[in-house]
């Protein structure tokens, strides 16, 4: 399963999903369905953008978790 930790990021640098879209100029519901975990596919130039604000890399916004270590 693949993770995608936008929330800790945001958290971690106190924004809010509406300055992150502004910022990134990526759609609010865009930036939303990444926050809760529901996107179905990641576009490489927004995970770009999103990498830029925060300063950090791809590991930081997204992970590879083993389905063992899912919660029952």
């Amino acid at each position: 399963m693949i993770r995608i930790k936008l929330s800790d990021l945001l958290g971690k640098h106190k924004m809010t999903q509406a300055a992150l879209a502004r910022a990134t100029k990526i759609r609010p519901a865009t930036i939303s369905k990444m926050y809760y975990e529901e996107s179905k596919r990641l576009d490489v130039s927004q995970l770009n953008r999103i990498c830029n604000v925060f300063n950090c890399e791809i590991s930081d916004l997204i992970e590879y978790v083993s389905d063992d270590k899912q919660k029952p």
